[in-house]
């Protein structure tokens, strides 16, 4: 395994379903022998329907036209499961399936229930064969199947531990389908339910929280406001401890959603603390970048670090999505990241330098010196920074600027806003969950 790779650590907190698409990224990138990844999605493959798929592999990786006979036997199994559950569950797919009979259902699941009995002769036990045809269609990887079926379910359900694992099925099925926007919704409805849920344990909560950021990760990543999501959701109090509790390798994401966001670098400091605290217990050059350039004020470490941040953004199957167009591949969370990563490192060195080399400041930057002193004069040209570059000497010069007193107690207002508002949210929202809940 690659020094940085968190495959094996993220797949503890995932659905089967959802490592497929982590092993695909790892094949496609040749991180690992072929046969090492082939292997590992038979065995994947072994917990669910997907036998055609398992065959087809084993063709692959053993070359050869011939499959064991546990997988002949087993894809029997499966037909014959399958054809047990479309008789059970034919009723209430068949209701399901005619547009205007689904209309007449209502909000109250008490009249659904009811109705379908009193018309339909569809009762509980056809309902909870609509979840094992569901969960079944879901297994063979009919993600869209089991998608509506699913949806239909929660509808009917009237157990409530059965609807919300339900949702954890919806949710998967629109993450492996990429409707993001969807799977945004299903991820917001389970954070309510778990935030406002009664567990039997504590550490049953803080382990279906720690479930709900891993599986997250794929659409904070994919969707276009990910980046604030994911700020929103792992700096909530109660998310970060769990982070700091037993998912420290998740800070890779939190720090990497921080430093392309230039919008939430209000959250730098926050972020900055809770990497020195866990120091000890996770680290990777992306928290090690930022703790040299903001702790120890280490320049060269900085630099250093950044080189091995780009290897391990292009080898992270959440951060390095590729992007092809023609010939041209780019990796944009790559660029963005290293674009802002070389901004810090600026900024922070102005900060403690009045007279700066400009030859020094591209060697720290991985730049040439023309790369550099471009780079520099479009910065000052849309920033607005108060610096000038002195092309004789080949230095910038930085002018000294006093902080205005009103301006650092607006900033530090700023910041407690932010706490406020995070904390307001994080007691109304399971106080309105519950009243809805009750209702």
């Amino acid at each position: 395994m690659g020094e940085h790779d968190l495959t094996a650590v993220m797949a503890a907190q995932l659905d089967r379903h959802l490592v497929f698409p982590l092993l695909e990224f790892l094949q496609e990138r040749q991180y690992y022998k072929d046969e090492e990844i082939l292997e590992a999605k038979i065995r994947l493959l072994n917990g669910t329907n997907m036998v055609d798929y398992a065959m087809d592999i084993h063709k692959s990786l053993h070359g050869t036209d011939d499959v064991p006979a546990d997988m002949v036997a087993r894809r029997a199994e499966v037909l014959a499961r399958l054809k047990s559950l479309d008789a059970a569950a034919a009723p209430i797919v068949s209701f399901l399936q005619n547009p205007q009979l689904v209309q007449e259902l209502r909000p109250d699941k008490q009249y659904n229930i009811h109705m379908l009995q009193e018309r339909f002769q569809i009762g509980p036990d056809q309902i909870e064969a609509l979840y094992q045809y569901a969960k079944f269609q879901f297994e063979c990887g009919n993600y869209s199947w089991a998608a509506d079926y699913l949806y239909q379910y929660r509808a009917l359900c009237t157990n409530s531990e059965r609807s919300v694992s339900a949702l954890w099925g919806k949710l998967a099925a629109e993450i492996l389908m990429q409707n993001w926007d969807i799977a945004l919704e299903e991820l917001n409805r389970l954070k309510e339910i778990i935030d406002s849920k009664n567990f039997s344990s504590p550490l049953n909560q803080l382990q279906n929280r720690i479930w709900l950021m891993h599986w997250s990760l794929f659409i904070f990543f994919n969707h276009e406001n990910g980046r604030n999501g994911i700020i929103d959701l792992f700096f909530q109090d109660r998310y970060l401890n769990a982070i700091q509790t037993d998912a420290h390798h998740l800070l890779r994401y939190l720090a990497t959603a921080v430093v392309v966001n230039k919008r939430r670098r209000n959250m730098l400091k926050e972020l900055i603390k809770v990497i020195q605290q866990e120091q000890n217990s996770y680290k990777d050059p992306i928290t090690e970048f930022l703790e040299c350039l903001y702790v120890n004020y280490d320049f060269d470490g900085a630099q250093k670090k950044l080189g091995e941040c780009e290897q391990v953004i292009l080898n992270d199957p959440f951060l390095g999505k590729r992007i092809v167009d023609g010939n041209f591949v780019s990796v944009p969370l790559r660029d963005e990241f290293l674009e802002n990563a070389r901004l810090f490192i600026f900024e922070t060195y102005c900060r403690i330098h009045r007279c700066i080399d400009i030859g020094m400041l591209a060697e720290k930057l991985n730049m040439s010196y023309d790369e550099a002193e471009v780079w520099i004069m479009n910065l000052i040209k849309n920033s607005k920074l108060d610096a000038k570059i002195n092309s004789v000497s080949g230095t910038l010069i930085m002018a000294t600027n006093q902080v205005n007193v009103h301006e650092q107690i607006i900033e530090s207002l700023k910041n407690l806003n932010m706490r406020t508002y995070m904390l307001a949210k994080n007691i109304v929202e399971p106080a309105q969950a519950a009243q809805q809940a009750a209702r």
